[in-house]
């Protein structure tokens, strides 16, 4: 019966975990619009009766968390395509200028634009090299994943030249630390973002594949 009940945890758990998350991210999309959605469908009469096992509130929410989601994601579509319009792509040139210059929200604005041009536009391979580091003492090892080089002010006041690795804390990987290591104290791994990302999620349980050295490449990515 263990067994049996395992088995059906490892099935079910993830298909939670998923449905957890994504029912976060709808709610956070469409909370700031439900009201007014649900509004305009109730006095059109639009949708006034459950259906299935859906009562008509229900009805009602969900098709307008629908709605609102569609509408979200030709609203952004349009956006993509209006900012390539040169007159537009001014105007949000000049609107990111002005956000520079104020005080606190630049830091934030700017903080927040290179994280997102990294992981979503740069074709740089950030994130994409998996290591072992040591961390926290000599003689134990984590994961971690190179960003990028340290700021050059590190490596010349280490007097060497030094490489930023992310490492992801478990089972949470949304926090970590960030160490800046010498490269010969890497151990470069052939082994998938994915795989190394689902090993730290897992707690260790869920263990990669085969996952031959690499040697450490001639420069850094």
């Amino acid at each position: 019966m263990k067994k049996h009940f395992l088995t059906g945890l490892v099935i079910l758990l993830p298909l939670a975990v998923t449905l957890a998350v994504v029912g976060f991210i709808v709610n956070f999309l469409t909370k700031p619009f439900i009201g007014f959605v649900s509004a305009l469908l109730t006095r059109l009469d639009i949708i006034n009766r459950g259906i299935f096992f859906l009562s008509p509130d229900q009805t009602l929410r969900y098709g307008s968390q629908l709605l609102i989601l569609v509408i979200l994601f030709f609203a952004t579509l349009i956006l993509g395509m209006v900012t390539e319009w040169f007159f537009i792509k001014a105007l949000f040139r000049l609107g990111d200028t002005i956000l520079h210059k104020i005080p606190l929200v630049n830091t934030v604005y700017k903080t927040t634009q290179d994280i997102i041009k990294t992981l979503f536009v740069s074709d740089k391979k950030s994130f994409k090299q998996v290591v072992m580091a040591p961390f926290p003492k000599e003689g134990s090892y984590v994961l971690g994943l190179i960003a990028r080089e340290s700021p050059q002010a590190c490596s010349q006041s280490a007097g060497v030249s030094l490489l930023s690795v992310l490492v992801p804390t478990t089972p949470n990987p949304t926090t970590g630390f960030l160490l800046m290591c010498k490269k010969e104290d890497l151990i470069f791994l052939d082994m998938k973002t994915e795989d190394a990302v689902k090993y730290i999620v897992s707690c260790g349980v869920i263990v990669p594949e085969e996952t031959p050295l690499l040697p450490p490449p001639s420069s850094a990515p």
